[in-house]
């Protein structure tokens, strides 16, 4: 199970199966979710399965999901995650979404700055990769100021509402 983080403002616990109704508020956003791989869920049991996959990815030691709160309130504003867990290689993906209400606080890099850490550290981990949308201008922003290496694109990777899109990669290695 993934463990307890804590920032300044932020509390980051791990996912629960409570936390889907968080997550629909921003998995059925179209706009915050203009950027996915799948355009924005109309039903919240889409989301709820999500969370359970996640769940037992957790279980099974390949996936750490946190629900990212704020300090003090408990209020679940976005989900941070490092999937495809590979303890032999000793890497993992990065994935994160906030609300759009967060937007602009700066509340991405501060979540991302722990999950780095616990990557980086108690899980002895020593790569972390993203793939996002080549339009996606401020996760792009956000990943080198966390010191992720744009890698390269792989064109048309994903077909969203009937067009081919280019995926970018980035990453980010463990320096002693």
């Amino acid at each position: 199970m993934a463990a307890i983080l804590h920032t300044d403002r932020l509390h980051l616990r791990p996912l629960a199966p409570r936390d889907a109704e968080g997550l629909f508020a921003i998995m059925s956003d179209p706009l915050a979710m203009r950027f996915w791989d799948w355009p924005h869920f109309r039903e919240i049991q889409t989301v709820r399965e999500i969370v359970d996959g996640q769940v037992q990815s957790m279980e099974k030691g390949t996936g750490q999901y946190w629900a990212a709160c704020l300090a003090g309130t408990g209020q679940a504003i976005g989900t941070c995650d490092l999937s495809d867990i590979d303890h032999h290689n000793k890497r993992a993906e990065v994935g994160f979404a906030f609300n759009r209400s967060y937007w602009g606080n700066g509340y991405a890099y501060e979540a991302m700055v722990a999950v780095i850490g616990e990557a980086f550290g108690p899980l002895d981990l020593e790569r972390l990769g993203a793939r996002l949308h080549a339009a996606n201008h401020a996760s792009r922003r956000l990943l080198e100021r966390l010191g992720f290496a744009y890698e390269g694109r792989l064109l048309g990777h994903v077909l969203r509402d009937g067009q081919r899109r280019d995926c970018l990669l980035y990453g980010l290695l463990r320096t002693e």
